[in-house]
């Protein structure tokens, strides 16, 4: 037992992926403090009980900005480019205090299904001007108690052929984006489109997550000018791609050659599992493909990789409940995953999703913030099989939320 006399808090008798038996975590000034089997001092105490304690859950990819739109949609549209004009169309009339309200609904229940870090992408366009950019700004400060929130800003109709998008564009950059996006396959000249994305990240300094190949068509691709671009600038682990269905679509030795150029060159890849399966394959009258990318086969040939939420009740997903840990699981059902895989999806929503976005203070360790979940379950080989509750979290030390277990009533005799 090791005596300690300075923590403000400290968790009893958790159990972290990197310990076979439950450990004491003292927290100080909002951070880890020490990790020992047990820690003798008074401070104020929650019992963890055995249970599983994570970091936090990591969204790499989510559209606040266009959540929950499914009552002002008339009917659900079934393919990429239809959801894309739907979008369009409605948010012209988006306002400000409208788009915080439907991004603050998805947010809370990111937060209570053990979320912690999130990247959301934010559209930036003639249409839609900044409203959306600076609604989601408020967001971040807004919730900054339970979720540190970054914001992506792109083009998604296109950045050659729409003027005006790339000075608003530039304009955000300014303004406190902390990461840029693009989407190549909406524009008139999608190596022109490229190009000046990766301009714009060396000009501020800002990694790049894009929108990529989000198709089922292997006879073309972007892919090989973003591995360009990539190299002749040196931006190796900086540069993520999302969808990326085209992957999905490969002859074995053609994949093998991508995945192999992907990870020489530092590109990251984040699958989106119910976005990709309800848009993807959809003209097909039998045997539809699935048009997923097998995230954890290619994270296990180097390629940091992330499983996200992408869209919540709207034209390019109508359905959602913020739940990585629901989707983790979606994703593995249909990935066929095995037991052995088990791990590696989890940690396709924690630790491999904060290398992704470069988050060098995520994690359970002595130093980092006290930003922690804890799950109703007592092996973390099995929380993606289980699905069990996320019973509470924890943001610098101060908890954020808290759900009760589930508790039978059984009849009396």
């Amino acid at each position: 037992m090791t005596a300690q006399t300075a923590f403000d808090l400290i968790f009893r008798n958790a159990l972290l992926r990197s310990s076979a038996t439950p450990v004491d975590i003292g927290v100080k000034d909002g951070r880890i403090a020490a990790i020992e089997p047990r820690l003798a001092c008074e401070a104020v105490e929650v019992d963890v009980g055995g249970r599983l304690a994570l970091p936090g859950f990591v969204d790499t990819h989510i559209h606040l900005d266009k959540a929950c739109l499914l009552e002002r949609c008339g009917h659900i549209h079934g393919t990429l480019s239809d959801a894309i004009r739907a979008v369009s169309a409605m948010k012209r009339d988006f306002g400000a205090d409208d788009v915080h309200a439907r991004g603050a609904k998805v947010l809370e229940r990111a937060i209570a299904h053990g979320t912690t870090r999130m990247r959301t992408h934010v559209e930036i366009d003639p249409r839609i001007g900044l409203r959306s950019f600076e609604a989601i700004k408020a967001l971040k400060r807004d919730y900054a108690w339970a979720i540190d929130l970054s914001l992506c800003v792109f083009p998604q109709e296109g950045l050659t052929n729409d003027p005006g998008a790339e000075d608003l564009l530039i304009q955000a950059l300014r303004d406190g984006a902390e990461a840029i996006g693009g989407c190549p396959y909406t524009d008139t000249d999608p190596n022109a489109h490229l190009a000046r994305i990766f301009d714009l990240a060396q000009e501020f300094d800002l990694d790049v997550d894009l929108h990529l190949d989000f198709d089922l068509d292997p006879s073309w691709s972007h892919l090989g000018e973003v591995i360009r671009q990539t190299e002749r600038r040196n931006y190796g682990g900086r540069v993520a791609i999302g969808h990326a269905t085209k992957l999905s679509a490969l002859p074995p030795e053609r994949l093998k050659a991508a995945t192999a150029q992907l990870a020489k060159a530092g590109i990251a890849v984040t699958v989106l599992p119910a976005t990709d399966l309800y848009l993807m394959g959809r003209e097909a009258t039998h045997n539809a493909p699935r048009g997923l990318t097998l995230a954890h086969k290619l994270a296990g040939d180097g390629i940091v990789c992330s499983i996200a939420t992408n869209n919540v009740l709207n034209p390019f997903t109508p359905f959602g409940d913020a739940s990585l840990l629901r989707m983790a699981n979606f994703y593995a059902n249909v990935a066929h995953a095995s037991v052995g895989d088990f791990d590696t999806c989890l940690d396709l929503v924690t630790e491999l999703p904060a290398r992704l976005m470069n988050l060098r203070d995520y994690g359970i360790a002595v130093g980092k913030p006290a930003d922690l979940v804890v799950l109703d379950i007592e092996d973390s080989r099995f929380a993606i099989a289980e699905l069990p509750d996320i019973l509470m979290g924890f943001k610098s030390g101060r908890q954020t939320f808290e759900r009760a277990p589930a508790r039978l009533l059984r009849p009396r005799n």
